[in-house]
């Protein structure tokens, strides 16, 4: 028997096949796969590319069961899936979950916990046996997703603009913007340049968020007050579902070394919600998906006894 799993998010998709003991026989990786991000067309050709490599020199019809955690996804992106499953040889329909029950699993076989997401979006999700049982913000780009990576990267991008528009004396985070976006010439300039390039692509901003850690480590104040901020929301986010279990950080932001990592675990330690049954980080989240795929078929038990190999814990 072998399992595949799915992670895709704004940034990047990946896909991979293990077997029954975790052993993993199949990776592939391609550009982000959230359709609301990117489109379902786009979505579907990552899950395409990454797909095509993680089964390549295996049999597809071996692939017994598989899980795909897809960011923004709503259940028309199903039939997209089922199809790309077909054409590939792939007896089994994947079945179709959200991003955060993929991190989460990421993180811990605890049946019960919340997991505390912030890639380029944010979320806060408890699970309870797991079932998903509550969901703070993960509420999109527009709107929500506070403290993950395009909420930091877009206050980073604005405070940059800002000063440059005021024609302030440029601190590490502006000119850090400026020269991430290629903006030079007059301020005035180079403000309305990166205006123009965030306006036609969005997801540049997302992409500014690790500007904004360097320029905190560098001492910028307008840089340490947005890594601040995102901390606290961050942390008020988890706060508002955790009651039991461990916490899983997961997501970019939260799983790499930098000052926000670090802030919120800070908060976390100081202020953060009672009944904290260990803090852990997620590993590989299309492990994670692949061993989802396993639970049906192994067990909790089985499951559990394999899930550091499934995760490459």
């Amino acid at each position: 028997m072998l399992f595949a799993g799915v992670d895709a998010g704004g940034t990047a998709t990946r896909i991979a096949v293990h077997t029954a003991s975790g052993t993993r026989i199949g990776y592939g990786t391609a550009g982000g796969g959230n359709p609301t991000a990117h489109g379902s067309a786009a979505a579907a050709a990552a899950v395409t590319a990454a797909l095509r490599q993680a089964i390549h020199g295996l049999d597809p019809a071996s692939v017994t069961a598989s899980v795909a955690g897809v960011a923004g996804a709503d259940d028309g992106f199903d039939a997209a899936l089922d199809r790309i499953w077909a054409e590939h040889g792939l007896l089994h329909r994947p079945q179709l979950v959200s991003d955060v029950e993929v991190a989460y699993a990421a993180g811990t076989d605890a049946p019960t916990g919340t997991l505390l997401l912030a890639g380029t979006g944010a979320a806060a999700a408890r699970f309870t046996g797991r079932e998903l049982d509550a969901v703070a913000d993960g509420l999109g780009w527009l709107l929500g997703d506070e403290g993950g990576g395009f909420w930091i990267g877009r206050a980073g991008v604005m405070a940059a603009v800002r000063a440059l528009d005021a024609g302030e004396r440029l601190g590490p985070l502006a000119d850090l913007v400026a020269r991430h976006f290629g903006a030079d010439g007059t301020p005035r300039r180079r403000a309305e340049r990166i205006v123009r390039l965030a306006q036609a692509t969005r997801m540049t901003l997302a992409a500014a968020a690790p500007l904004v850690g360097e320029a905190a480590t560098l001492g910028d104040p307008l840089a340490s007050r947005i890594v601040h901020e995102a901390a606290e929301r961050l942390v008020a986010s988890v706060a508002r579902v955790h009651r039991t279990g461990p916490i899983v950080l997961a997501g970019s932001v939260l799983t790499s070394d930098g000052p926000v990592r670090e802030a919120v675990l800070a908060q976390l330690a100081a202020e953060g919600p009672a009944g904290v049954d260990g803090l852990v980080t997620a590993r590989d989240g299309a492990g994670a998906a692949s061993w989802l795929a396993a639970l049906g078929r192994l067990g909790e038990g089985g499951a559990a006894s394999v899930h550091p190999r499934f995760t490459g814990r």
